[in-house]
């Protein structure tokens, strides 16, 4: 299922490679004679299968992407482009001032029993609401930016940027808005550092997003933007950069940026619902309950996320549930176009939707359309560890047609006593009221699949029966990261 972003030069920063953004320490590099996966100008073989691409070029950021930075430049009012030619030139910046050292991501300690924003979180929450009513130009501003500063990063992007504008500097500001979420945030910044790798993102990448997200807020939030702001963002945006240079550093080590899967079979269970196999072209561990990101052929550096649709298998094939969505070009591909034979590329799995097997609490499961496929993943899990712990599963559609994979989930009911599987169907896909009439749920842990209006609605259901926070899990931190909640 749809799962759940060089030292610049002349840019008012040193041309070594010093400023802002620079990260504190240079990250670790594969020792020398293994070949680094992501540069592009090292290729690496493909599957040996007929009709094998060549290495695509760097992929494009897409929904989950937060670019990171390493150094910026403050820009003084110019006309707002409209595209990249309007962009103001290098010799409009002023000079950056002295960098700051960049902090530690940690809450600050609770005040009078809640939880106050550190004073940088203050100042750019402040700075989000001042760009609110004008996000689109602050978006197109960041584009001009970034493209005519920086020509060489425009082949790291989709050519039709349609589907890419407002989700790289979306998912990027409410990162920053979230500095103070730890729990949350770190682990997605992780998982954005090692899937970074895929784009072919290095850490000399990084200092022109954060010049170009400087230029941009300082450009429209120039009623309150001040040092002590600027000052703010760089602290920010310095912290986030490391997190992902540091994860994607560690990652290197032990993993490829990438891997090819060769499509085995490709079942159409509905018009625009197929379940697609593919085999790796090597090992590829992962948990069940997870996803990764998917770049096809058809549409070389659109990446999509999908779940993996069964726990890790003996014969290393992974299966996906992909609907065609209007207008969705990854999910089209792969429901109309693909087929045996052709070979899609893989990131990194990613997701942290899994089983705690050192307990024996229950699981709630809700899965809704194509969000099943997870919820399945972590059925055989529990299966393969053979502990009978309950497992309760509600799966939503909003017809009978949808429910596409009811036959499998009732075969696994048969076969395991502890599992019990509800199909709720309801036009409005009313899948939290339901699972509301049964309970109590006080003793379960909670995992939620499917469309992010689902996963909202769910989680305050799953709250409002008695489940603590903490122990509800779903697939799209990350999704709902990104929308601000």
């Amino acid at each position: 299922m749809d799962a759940p972003t060089t030292a610049s030069a002349d840019d008012g920063t040193a041309g070594d490679g010093g400023g802002w953004f620079t990260p504190r320490r240079p990250p670790q590099r594969q020792e020398d004679g293994v070949p680094r996966q992501s540069d592009a100008s090292d290729p690496t073989p493909g599957p040996t299968t007929t009709g094998a691409p060549e290495r695509m070029a760097p992929a494009a950021p897409t929904d989950e992407r937060i670019p990171a930075a390493s150094t910026a430049s403050r820009l003084t009012s110019t006309p707002s482009p409209s595209t990249a030619s309007h962009a103001p030139s290098t010799a409009e910046a002023r000079q950056a001032p002295t960098p700051t050292p960049a902090p530690t991501l940690e809450v600050k300690p609770p005040e009078g029993g809640s939880e106050k924003a550190s004073p940088d979180a203050v100042l750019v929450q402040r700075t989000m609401a001042e760009i609110g009513p004008v996000a689109g130009q602050v978006t197109s501003y960041f584009y001009a930016l970034l493209f005519t500063r920086h020509p060489d990063l425009r082949a790291l992007f989709p050519a039709a940027m349609d589907t890419q504008r407002d989700r790289l500097l979306k998912a990027l500001l409410t990162a920053a808005e979230h500095i103070d979420n730890t729990d949350v945030l770190v682990s997605y910044l992780k998982n954005l550092g090692r899937g970074h790798r895929k784009y072919g993102t290095q850490p000399e990448h990084y200092p022109a997003v954060g010049e170009c997200l400087i230029g941009s807020l300082s450009r429209y939030a120039s009623a309150i933007w001040d040092e002590e702001t600027e000052a703010a963002w760089v602290r920010t945006y310095t912290t986030i950069s490391q997190v992902m240079i540091d994860a994607a550093a560690e990652d290197e080590l032990r993993a490829p940026a990438w891997w090819f899967a060769e499509v085995v079979s490709h079942d159409l269970r509905t018009p625009d619902i197929a379940v697609v196999t593919v085999r790796p072209d090597q090992p590829y561990p992962f948990l069940a309950g997870q996803y990764t990101s998917l770049e096809t052929p058809w549409w070389p550096r659109i990446w999509r996320h999908y779940s993996f649709a069964s726990a890790p298998r003996s014969d290393g094939l992974l299966s996906f549930h992909v609907k065609a969505v209007p207008a969705g070009w990854v999910s089209n591909a792969l429901v109309h176009h693909a087929r045996p034979g052709d070979v899609l590329r893989l990131g990194p799995p990613a997701g942290s939707m899994t089983v705690d097997h050192t307990t024996d609490s229950g699981l709630l499961c809700l899965g809704g359309g194509t969000g099943i496929a997870p919820i399945k993943a972590l059925v055989e899990d529990v299966a393969e560890h053979g502990r009978r712990r309950p497992v309760e599963v509600f799966y939503g559609a909003r017809t009978d047609h949808d429910l596409y994979d009811i036959d499998t989930m009732l075969r696994l009911q048969q076969n395991h006593p502890w599992l019990s599987v509800r199909p709720v169907v309801d036009q409005r896909a009313q899948l939290p009221d339901a699972v509301r009439e049964y309970g109590p749920w006080n003793e379960y842990d909670a995992y939620l699949s499917g469309p992010p209006g689902m996963i909202r609605s769910g989680v305050d259901a799953l709250r409002d029966v008695g489940i603590p926070e903490g122990r509800i899990r779903h697939d799209s931190v990350e999704e709902l990261v990104a929308a601000g909640d």
